[in-house]
């Protein structure tokens, strides 16, 4: 396998993470009434797990191999 057949399968994996993380069993989860520094769990879920896979994206894209 190349580096760029390589890097393709990890940005489908990590397509594939996003629409798993963006779904309803984990959305339910975060559905709560609780609240993380004054902002709604879901709210707060929803910003970290977007913030988490650009971060994850940015390294593959950056990734020498």
């Amino acid at each position: 396998m190349n580096e760029l057949e390589s890097k393709s399968a990890r940005f489908v994996a990590l397509c594939m993470l996003g629409m798993v993380l963006f779904n309803y069993p984990f959305l339910a989860l975060f559905n709560v009434t609780g609240s993380l520094f004054g902002v709604p769990a879901l709210y707060a879920y929803l910003f970290i797990a977007w913030a988490a896979l650009i971060t994850l994206m940015a390294l593959v894209a950056e990734s020498g191999h």
